[in-house]
């Protein structure tokens, strides 16, 4: 999959392409549907399939101070299409002048002068432009003017629950990321680079890996059975177990809140590498040990657990598997 961070000087053999157009953060159920039918679309013609995204998030840069909402980074979001099958994936840049583009400028500017697009596909709730004010029906206007196709997506989701952003976030501050992976369709994960903690993990025979992850949507404190992902110099990335504690480790009196990741069955130097952390299931709630001893038995029985969730067949790893999605075309 190629990635572009721009919509000028676009290769030739990308013009023409086939465009879904959103923010995707999670990249989750909906997203897929409103993919798979660019996919369809660009397989139908035999030109490429594109996902149009913006970083940063638009709620980031129009209120920075707000407590973060995002489900998934650039990098998390490329992973996922990657697996799709996309062909190439735009992350053009949300700044103030961007923000400045009224909905016509924008489809002429991108979509027209940039990519040259054949069909641009977008979910039923799409807005676009200066204050909001491109809907649908003006898209599918415009589209009719600068003589490209329009498909509006409707909502996806199962019995009384749609698919989104919004549902998903509220499963994580519940503590549920089995609920999440299924509005999903795969388990959400953080991505970060290793930091060097206080180490005192190593001193009680569990050393953890401190992830970093506040421009995230903040999960549930606690213990989470994971699986972590490292990836190698060839871009693919290999999946082991472990236990997680997302808190602010009141044993120690500490009051920062930080991601220690537990690698099971694992020995090696992890700091200053980047790390995809993948929630698999909730253990328990954080809380407060009398002393060393206690924790050192409670995190024993973590263990226990987390092995015993990730056993799990219907818990099995190819769920996010580094593989290209194998998409069939018409």
């Amino acid at each position: 999959m190629q990635l572009l961070r721009s919509c000028e000087n676009v290769p030739e053999d990308l013009k023409g392409l086939v465009l879904a157009i959103g923010n995707f953060d999670g990249v989750h159920r909906g997203h897929q549907a409103v993919i798979a039918t660019a996919q369809k679309e660009a397989d139908k013609h035999s030109v490429p399939s594109g996902v149009l995204t913006f970083e940063p998030h638009s709620r980031e840069f129009f209120a920075p101070d707000a407590p973060p909402i995002r489900l998934s980074t650039l990098e998390t979001r490329a992973a996922h299409l990657n697996w799709l099958g996309v062909d190439v994936m735009v992350a053009l840049t949300f700044d103030l002048e961007f923000s400045q583009k009224s909905a016509e400028d924008f489809v002429k500017d991108v979509l027209v002068d940039g990519f040259a697009v054949s069909h641009v596909v977008v979910g039923y709730d799409f807005i676009f432009g200066h204050k909001r004010q491109g809907t649908t029906v003006i898209l599918a206007e415009l589209g009719k003017k600068y003589g490209f196709g329009v498909t509006v997506v409707e909502p996806v989701g199962e019995e009384t629950i749609i698919f989104s952003s919004t549902e998903i976030r509220k499963c994580l501050e519940a503590g549920d990321p089995l609920k999440a992976a299924t509005l999903l369709g795969h388990w959400w994960e953080v991505d970060g680079t290793v930091e060097k903690g206080d180490q005192r993990g190593r001193t009680i025979g569990f050393p953890t890996a401190n992830v970093p992850i506040t421009n995230y949507q903040q999960p549930k404190l606690g213990v989470y059975a994971v699986r972590v992902g490292m990836t190698a110099e060839d871009g693919t990335t290999s999946w082991r177990d472990g236990v997680a504690n997302y808190g602010r480790r009141p044993t120690f009196d500490k009051a920062d809140t930080l991601l220690e990741v537990h690698l099971l069955d694992f020995s090696g130097d992890l700091y200053g590498q980047h790390v995809r952390v993948a929630f698999v299931d909730y253990i328990r709630e954080e809380r407060k040990f009398s002393g060393l001893e206690a924790l050192q038995t409670q995190i024993k029985l973590d263990e226990q657990a987390a092995r015993k969730i990730l056993s799990r067949e219907d818990y099995r790893q190819d769920k996010y598997a580094d593989k290209k999605h194998h998409r069939k075309k018409s």
